[in-house]
């Protein structure tokens, strides 16, 4: 019997974030090797408005954020389901909440990159309706970037 996922809407301030992005980048530290210093400047969390966090029971086991970055366009970034979440449907909860939290502050399009080698990511993003499309912004020319959009609905 699976235990309800329940989400919280908050900011990056939010302690159980900045935990779940330690574990993120530990993560990506070991995935992304020795690009992870060029792709950890573009992931600086000071400044995000707008966290989903997943909770199974008070545990936080997921999370999510998105930034603007164009008039219509929310940017999905610091997306991470730990260990202990995986397989739940955690991720696709998270993305699912901002996708509608952008709807509700008027945003018809998110963009988001991962790497090439993110393979649960790739597929998580190919599942839920999300576009391969030409690489924007800082990872224009970037090898191992892949970047996705979806029109929002």
């Amino acid at each position: 019997m699976h235990n309800m996922i329940k989400t919280v809407k908050t900011n990056s301030k939010n302690l159980d974030f900045v935990e779940l992005v330690k574990q993120l980048d530990t993560y990506l530290a070991i995935i992304d090797g020795e690009e992870h210093s060029f792709y950890a400047q573009f992931n600086k969390i000071d400044l995000l408005n707008y966290v989903v966090i997943a909770y199974d029971n008070d545990n936080p086991i997921g999370c999510g954020a998105m930034k603007q970055i164009g008039p219509n366009t929310m940017e999905v970034k610091r997306m991470f389901t730990s260990p202990s979440g995986r397989k739940k449907g955690v991720a696709t909860t998270v993305l699912n909440e901002l996708e509608n939290w952008a709807l509700t502050l008027g945003f018809s399009t998110c963009v988001l990159e991962t790497g090439i080698k993110q393979t649960d990511a790739v597929s998580l993003y190919q599942k839920t309706g999300y576009q391969i499309i030409e690489n924007y912004g800082q990872y224009i020319g970037v090898v191992n970037s892949i970047c996705f959009e979806k029109k929002l609905n």
